[in-house]
């Protein structure tokens, strides 16, 4: 168990405030602060107990909603470094996210901020996003922040819309200068629906382009689908390729796009999962293990957030992956685990199967030669 004493990220969503709607989204975003909203005493309650972790403590990412709605983010950002706490910022990108909001954010010594790019194409992306005019934002905002040094992260949030685009978007992030992507795999939770989310067919895809794209010196991760590092140990030691005709097209676009990549992959072979590695701070200060999986461990308000993390026994179980099913039978769950949200979704039970992983449902559709 890598992440047995402490994560090594923190979430919190700061407030559910957001100025856009967007149609995936986990959170019923609002327009004013939700009932029951940590305030500045109590998120500062909260900072001390990431703090308490140990050196060096995890990085406290500031999330939302959008943490930009808070008057007091600067306070807490401040607060936190003044504790030994690295932050990153997760914003909607709105008219709150200007350049005054990002030079601000910089002089606090943000270690990076996550932006999120759906599409190369504005009218997609907005519609995504469904605020016009977020697309031209959004790449403004990515261009400025990289101006002034501030780290960029662009998160994509890939869906049946926009699946066959992860080549176009990816070249374009490259030509803005970006050094990470991280692509968010959709759960069924508040306004993200069944309607958007993809086959397994899909998903291993999107993994093996993924793992493509890993190979171009770009930072690649990805949220709620940790099988890609069971794609890249397949590619890497075992020979076995998919050749799913939409990925074999996603594949020559990227080629056509960026030409052949001459680096190493930066898939790691282990990474986090939810509860293993990452913890998750709700609004209110419910203790989940991600937020995506909407299962109560505590609050930090009866409860410190390192007691929970290392006692539940739900989160050992996750650490040391007692799960039922094909994950818990796989022989590569120790480097996956499948995501637990999406088992907590589909079927009720977070130590349950991950039922997007084509590994589990259909092997056979692996080749043993290279396209």
């Amino acid at each position: 168990m890598a992440f047995e004493s402490k994560p090594v990220l923190v979430f919190w969503e700061t407030t559910k405030a957001c100025p856009l709607r967007c149609i995936h989204c986990r959170a019923d975003a609002v327009t004013s602060p939700a009932e029951g909203q940590l305030d500045t005493e109590s998120g500062m309650a909260l900072i001390d107990q990431v703090a308490a972790f140990g050196s060096p403590p995890p990085l406290l990412v500031f999330t939302g909603g959008d943490p930009l709605m808070r008057e007091d983010l600067s306070e807490l950002i401040a607060y936190a470094s003044s504790k030994g706490v690295k932050s990153a910022v997760a914003p909607a990108v709105s008219q709150n996210l200007s350049h005054a909001a990002m030079d601000e954010l910089k002089r606090l010594g943000v270690s990076s901020i996550s932006i999120s790019l759906d599409s190369s194409n504005a009218e997609l992306h907005d519609s995504i996003r469904r605020v016009n005019g977020t697309y031209a934002r959004t790449i403004e905002a990515i261009d400025y922040a990289l101006q002034i040094g501030l780290g960029v992260q662009v998160n994509t949030a890939v869906m049946k819309q926009n699946l066959i685009e992860l080549p176009a978007i990816f070249q374009l992030i490259r030509s803005l200068g970006v050094r990470v992507w991280e692509v968010f795999f959709l759960i069924a939770t508040g306004r993200g629906s069944n309607a958007y989310d993809m086959s397994p067919e899909d998903y291993e895809s999107a993994c093996n382009l993924l793992y493509d794209a890993s190979q171009y010196g770009v930072i690649v991760r990805t949220v709620e689908a940790p099988f890609i590092r069971r794609v890249a140990m397949q590619r890497e030691e075992e020979g076995l390729y998919w050749t799913n005709e939409r990925y074999m097209l996603m594949r020559s676009d990227l080629m056509l796009r960026c030409g052949a990549p001459t680096g190493r992959s930066s898939i790691m072979p282990r990474g986090t999962l939810d509860g293993d590695g990452i913890i998750f701070v709700a609004h209110d200060g419910v203790i989940t293990p991600g937020g995506f999986l909407p299962v109560a461990l505590g609050s930090i308000r009866d409860s410190s957030l390192a007691s929970v993390y290392k006692g539940d026994r739900r989160l050992f179980d996750i650490r040391n992956r007692k799960l039922s099913g094909p994950c818990g039978r796989c022989s590569y769950r120790d480097i996956c685990g499948g995501s637990r949200a999406r088992a907590f979704s589909y079927g009720g039970d977070m130590l349950g199967s991950d039922p997007a992983c084509i590994s589990a449902i259909e092997a056979s559709r692996f080749a043993g030669e290279g396209p």
